[in-house]
């Protein structure tokens, strides 16, 4: 089986799915690898006799475990690609993933700053030194036109077009889309791009945004970087840099944007994916409701 595990992630690999997703497919096969060996008596593991009973029990498994939710829902689209990659193979001749169920989680609202929270964020960064400039125009390119991380390290120079503002990010699936990027956005990076020779060396990249060495920068040092500033605004659990991104849509949306028109920036596939915007969005206007109507309360 495990042959056919990374046969299968070369496979969509070559579709251009991420490596981050091909790893975390490649977690939950191995999960349900070491799980079946109990059926097979801890010898190897023969994808053609896997069947329907056992697939429920390894999903059986896993929904008792805490904190499945939405993980499960992951799991099971990995084992549907697995199987069906199997069935285009010709390595098995029937498919033990046709009778599960697509299982249902219910999907938490993501957490977004406030507009003053916004404001406070963004005035954070100290302008009096080079770091404090970069990371300024960071926070402000992530907010305005609602980034991954991984979107904002793979900014090219040539990706800002500062004249029509709009900005060039390759996302997931390595699909590539234009979006609007503000002016103060375009300002704070028009502020940074002096300050980044500083940073250059001989052996930089092309990448807008470069490391205090001069290298190019990962998802987890955005992460780690972003997260200081964002500790002093929201101690909660579950604020991240993200919660940018999520704020850059429920913000748009709360302002009238069209549903549409969000799905398209944040480049989601799906449009399901972006009505979670929706909810966040009723609910506050609900909260609201609640503390300014003289009988909002009960």
């Amino acid at each position: 089986m495990q042959n056919n595990i990374d046969g299968y992630c070369d496979y969509i690999r070559v579709e251009g799915k991420s490596p981050r997703t091909i790893e975390g497919y490649k977690l939950d096969l191995d999960q349900l690898h070491s799980f079946l060996k109990q059926f097979f008596e801890n010898e190897e593991v023969r994808v053609e006799e896997i069947n329907t009973l056992q697939i429920r029990d390894f999903l059986r498994w896993l929904h008792d475990k805490p904190d499945c939710n939405r993980s499960l829902a992951r799991k099971t689209a990995a084992l549907r690609g697995f199987f069906s990659y199997l069935m285009l193979s010709d390595i098995i001749s029937a498919n033990p993933m046709l009778k599960i169920k697509r299982p249902k989680y219910e999907k938490k609202l993501p957490h977004f700053f406030s507009e003053d929270e916004i404001n406070l964020l963004l005035s954070i960064p100290d302008q009096n030194t080079k770091c404090g400039i970069r990371d300024r125009a960071i926070l402000e390119t992530i907010y305005s036109s609602g980034l991954r991380l991984a979107e904002l390290a793979g900014i090219q120079l040539g990706d800002i077009d500062f004249r029509r503002g709009r900005i060039r990010v390759v996302g997931k699936g390595n699909k590539e889309r234009i979006i609007p990027i503000g002016r103060p956005a375009l300002d704070a990076i028009r502020s940074y791009l002096p300050v980044r020779e500083d940073f250059q060396t001989q052996h930089s990249s092309n990448l807008l945004f470069l490391t205090y060495r001069g290298k190019d920068f990962d998802t987890k040092q955005l992460d780690i970087i972003l997260g200081r500033y964002i500790s002093i605004v929201a101690q909660q659990k579950g604020y991240s840099p993200h919660t940018l991104r999520h704020s850059f849509a429920t913000h748009m949306l709360a302002r009238g944007a069209d549903l549409r028109a969000i799905q398209e920036m944040l480049g989601h596939s799906q449009l399901s994916t972006t009505e979670i915007y929706t909810h966040v969005t009723l609910e506050d206007i609900k909260d609201a409701y609640r503390k300014g109507h003289p009988r909002g309360k009960g």
